[in-house]
């Protein structure tokens, strides 16, 4: 069977295939259109379809889109109410339940050849969770969704027997831990539905001074649900304007929104392992990019095991709502890596490389080049294999630099334009991680944060956090044995088992994804060393 899976309503339009139950490919439309997020996250910019992603995932197969068996859009526009049914400020809502029902023609003319009775709605937060529970290595398995909202509300909890699933209690709107955390995010100068995870950062620099506050409005109920209604943000700290400057208020403000959150996914989770009795808990959801409350999950909660989906956010139900479809067909496999996005022979790379004019170099093995770079404490841009799918850089598209220098985060901060609070990660060999992280492990997707080990807190410094703790990813060496061998040589040259690691981009900009992007970035950032494939472009030789 061969499934297109198709998100396009609220933010984040992507597209994934699944073909004999396997996955083939998935990507964010962003990476085509450059467009953060694809489109700005507002209420009435309902009509982005991602018309490129889906073309390039149906080439990825050699397929036209009337080859396909289905087209799964995760969303259902019949099971939507009106928003203000659902006590919820949303006057564009109506256009967006019309372009979701209008969705198969709209669909059929950016794809010729498709037939609109092929598409298939599928609810917003069973795709999610199809997204966590089908995709995961676990066929038996808890999910959790939590995010703003789907079609009339804002969380679902089940288990996944042999990955079919239950559905056992959700939470209507208009309660929403996601909208809470949105409305957070705007309140402290930040972009809602986009900077939600530069919230999580500045939490760490306060103090939950506002928490008994906030559970007047955000708790969890004790039936398996909880309450999260609109909080009066300026009666507990000023409104932060965009740009400007955040004080204690600020900081405070952000932590105490941290713990609350976490209190109640606490109380979700322990309700869900009650009831299900399994030892594994799979995430899916905006809210499951908060990597702080995932980590929270792993200690505190019943589960011996926590699994997030990669691409937890609403691009990530382009590939849950395929592979629910898929699965009622016939058997799906599980994700096998983040790395399903757009990747190049090693000669079109050249190709972009002569096009450009730019002078470089086939050294025998860029993983050597590299690790001397940065031991040289050098800036390098990364560009390897096929693109991520979500927003972690995890090796194939990043920035890395020197982790023993303190000071390469405010120059990394600097590079991409970022906020001077937010931290760097740490990209570190599966089997030397225990060493030095304490926390889940492995962690190959960036979705937990693990403490340092006091005695190599001073080693590492850039990739510290103000906490002591690390946002770390891991990576095995049988997956990933390019990103090893330069991992093993940057060791080799500096004794440190661990490098910087954070996404190729610039600040508002989407990750790059193709040979024209990391040649723009390279070219407008202050980048020393350029890894395309196996060549490498130095800034001192192409601005000589």
């Amino acid at each position: 069977m061969r499934v297109l899976g198709i998100n396009a309503l609220f933010h984040d339009p992507a597209a994934a295939l699944v073909v004999d139950g396997r996955i083939v490919a998935a990507a964010e439309e962003e990476r085509f259109s450059r467009r953060k997020h694809g489109k700005r996250p507002l209420p009435f910019s309902a009509w982005e379809l991602p018309e490129q992603s889906a073309r390039w995932c149906l080439e990825q197969a050699g397929l036209t889109a009337a080859d396909l068996d289905a087209v799964a859009y995760s969303y259902d526009p019949e099971l939507a109410l009106p928003a203000a049914q659902l006590q919820l400020d949303d006057p564009w809502d109506a256009l967006r339940q019309e372009y979701a029902r209008q969705a198969p023609g709209f669909l059929a003319e950016a794809l010729p050849g498709l037939d609109p009775e092929k598409v298939r709605f599928v609810a917003h937060h069973v795709a999610h969770a199809a997204s966590a529970g089908q995709a995961s290595p676990y066929p038996d398995c808890a999910v959790l969704v939590l995010d703003g909202r789907g079609e009339c509300g804002s969380h679902l909890s089940g288990r996944y027997v042999n990955r079919e699933l239950e559905v056992l209690s959700a939470q209507a709107l208009p309660d929403s831990l996601g909208l809470f955390y949105e409305d957070l995010t705007q309140h402290l100068g930040f972009l809602r539905s986009s900077d939600e995870f530069k919230v999580m950062a500045l939490a760490s620099y306060g103090s939950p001074r506002f928490l008994d506050a906030l559970r007047e409005y955000v708790r969890a109920d004790g039936d398996g649900g909880f309450r999260a209604r609109p909080v009066p943000w300026e009666s507990l700290a000023p409104a932060r304007a965009a740009g400007a400057g955040w004080t204690r208020d600020h900081a405070d403000l952000a932590a105490s929104a941290q713990a609350c959150l976490e209190e109640v996914l606490l109380e979700l989770a322990r309700s869900l392992h009650a009831r299900t009795g399994q030892d594994v808990l799979t995430l899916a959801g905006g809210v499951a990019l908060n990597c702080v409350a995932n980590s929270l999950l792993y200690r505190e909660s019943p589960f011996r095991t926590v699994w997030v989906q990669p691409a937890a956010g609403d691009a990530g139900t382009a590939l849950g709502a395929a592979l629910h479809l898929a699965h009622q067909k016939e058997p799906v496999e599980a994700m096998p890596t983040a790395a399903l996005g757009r990747g190049w022979r090693d000669e079109e790379l050249r190709a972009w490389l002569e096009r450009a004019a730019v002078p470089y170099e086939e050294p025998d093995d860029i993983a050597e080049t590299v690790a001397a770079e940065l031991a040289r404490d050098g800036i390098v841009a990364w560009f390897q294999g096929r693109s991520e799918y979500g927003p972690r850089a995890l090796g194939h598209r990043s920035l890395l630099a020197h982790p023993g220098h303190a000071a390469n985060l405010e120059r990394l901060n600097a590079v991409k334009g970022r906020e001077e609070f937010r931290p760097v990660a740490p990209m570190v060999l599966t089997e030397r991680a225990a060493e030095l992280f304490d926390g889940p492990l492995p962690s190959p997707y960036m979705l937990f944060v693990h403490d340092v080990a006091e005695e190599w807190r001073a080693r590492i410094p850039a990739v510290v956090h103000v906490d002591g703790t690390a946002r770390i990813q891991t990576v095995d060496r049988s997956a990933e044995p390019l990103v090893a061998r330069m991992i093993d040589g940057f060791e080799a040259r500096t004794g440190l088992p661990v490098v910087v690691n954070t996404s190729l981009n610039t600040a508002g900009r989407p990750m790059v994804d193709d040979p024209r992007d990391a040649l723009e970035c390279f070219g407008s950032a202050p980048v020393d060393l350029l890894a395309l494939g196996p060549f490498a472009v130095r800034r001192r030789e192409v601005f000589a």
